[in-house]
């Protein structure tokens, strides 16, 4: 559809940046947290360095506040630390974990800032996996619960936005990569209940946010990557629908209806798979409605046909920043996930392509028609100082706007949308690749070297320095979201 006129964004409409507490926050054995899985996991990524000090937030969340009303944002997602929150088997909630985040809150209150809140972002305590076997156990269930209870009581006065799991079919579909694999001996099968109990945990927290959170409205957080057929192919077709089942939409119709499509339980049956779901489950998962869809939202993949003698391969993620690294997949008889010639890719070979958010929101809204609000889209790249001592990000800045302007487009299309939170507003840990793998609209001036080099944060200067993209962003809201700042066509 095209139209003679620029988008035009609701009344109201969150204009954000994200983070995930695991890779802002830093202050790793500080006030009484304790260690997660995932503070492990970063510490095998060499040669970058882990999660002990990142961007520091914990203790320069204000000045990063600071930052945000400066930008003009109204909406911040970022995650709660559940090690921080409930740091040992015995259940006793600590104060000062409560203490950090009822500062953060009223700080983006008292802002204009709505706060948006993630329950799970990959940072599950050891203890959970250590005294009650982690997700691989049912034990996790009540733990969660607890948890979730707990942030409902302590914050739901103030924060009405929730997040159950962050990117549920990503820990599924990449698990050894998230250490969500960790202890599991048949992968293939095995993968199915832990999936069944997050999604047990999930409708736990959505039941308990209706029951507790007065006008508080949940939903889920799926990874989402369009996935385009590589030619008219009917084979490529099925392939790229298969790759979409097998990656993102088994969880969303999981979500959306409370139950295992019929494709996932034939998929089961045909590998002799059983995701032990016992009376009561999918009732439990039934009453969970969701008041939304969150969507993460970076890139589209390329799918063609993989013949059932196909040789399999991995997915190999590009880890070095070095464009050419990453190996694509091939899932013998399902799919098999191919380069895109219509498109540019970044330094870690991901697709850029807006349009890509476009097709996502439009497909999600023909499936789910549940409001949605973006909070992941971002523009990973290498970055330093120049020698005016800015950063200029001309790429990032391209990235956000031709994003926001594709989103613009599917709300004329007719699909809800409440909210983009950008993917980040402070330079902060990458999941794989350590400080050396920049989001921020803010840069954070120090390196891994740097932060490997010391065992005090203190010595650490971590200036924050806008990016010409925070500007951009800064103009952009400021306009009223009609001010691109070049010519827009569609």
């Amino acid at each position: 559809m095209h139209y003679d006129w620029n988008p035009r964004f609701p009344e109201g409409f969150l204009f954000g940046a994200s983070s995930a507490a695991w890779q802002v926050e830093g202050a790793t054995t500080e006030d009484g947290r304790t260690p997660a899985i995932i503070d492990l996991n970063s510490q095998k990524k060499a040669p970058f360095v882990d999660n002990k000090f990142t961007a520091d937030h914990y203790h320069r969340y204000a000045e990063d506040v600071a930052l945000m009303k400066e930008c003009g944002l109204t909406s911040y997602r970022f995650s709660i630390a559940w090690p921080r929150i409930i740091p040992a088997a015995d259940g006793a909630v600590n104060p000062d974990g409560i203490a950090f985040y009822n500062g953060l809150i009223d700080e983006l209150l008292a802002a204009g800032i709505t706060p948006i809140v993630t329950l799970y972002h990959y940072d599950m305590p050891v203890w959970v996996e250590e005294e009650l076997g982690g997700w691989r156990s049912r034990d996790v269930i009540p733990a969660f619960e607890h948890y979730a209870r707990t942030c409902f009581e302590a914050f739901g006065d103030r924060v009405k936005y929730w997040l159950s799991i962050n990117e549920q079919n990503m820990q599924i579909c990449y698990g050894d990569w998230l250490g969500v694999s960790k202890g599991v001996e048949d992968w293939f099968r095995d993968k199915w209940k832990i999936n069944h109990i997050m999604n047990l945990c999930h409708a736990v927290a959505v039941n308990l946010c209706h029951e507790l959170v007065a006008g508080g409205k949940i939903g889920p957080v799926p990874g989402y990557v369009p996935i385009y057929p590589e030619t008219c192919r009917p084979e490529d077709q099925i392939a790229a629908m298969n790759a979409e089942e097998f990656t993102e939409k088994i969880w969303c119709d999981t979500y959306a209806y409370g139950d295992y499509s019929p494709f996932l339980y034939n998929y089961w049956r045909n590998h002799d798979i059983d995701p032990d779901i016992r009376p009561g489950d999918i009732e439990t998962m039934k009453r969970a409605k969701s008041d939304f869809l969150a969507v993460n939202c970076y890139r589209s993949n390329t799918a063609r046909h993989a013949p059932a003698d196909a040789e399999a391969q991995d997915y190999l993620l590009n880890a070095s920043g070095n464009k050419g690294e990453l190996t694509f997949p091939v899932v013998p008889g399902q799919y098999a996930l191919t380069r895109n010639p219509y498109v540019e890719y970044t330094d870690w070979d991901w697709e850029i392509d807006p349009v890509a958010m476009r097709y996502a929101l439009r497909y999600l809204w023909d499936h789910y028609r549940l409001p949605m609000v973006i909070t992941e889209n971002g523009f990973g790249a290498h970055e330093s100082k120049s020698s005016d001592g800015k950063v200029h990000d001309p790429q990032r800045l391209n990235y956000i706007r031709d994003n926001l302007y594709q989103i613009g487009l599917a709300i004329e299309d007719g699909v809800e949308v409440f909210g983009y939170n950008a993917w980040t507003f402070t330079d902060l840990l990458s999941t794989g690749n350590g400080m050396a793998k920049r989001y921020g609209f803010v840069f954070i001036d120090t390196t891994d070297e740097e932060q490997k080099a010391t065992g005090d944060v203190s010595t650490l200067a971590l200036t924050r320095i806008p990016k010409d993209s925070f500007y951009w962003y800064q103009s952009f809201i400021a306009s009223g979201a009609t001010q691109w700042g070049k010519e827009m066509s569609n």
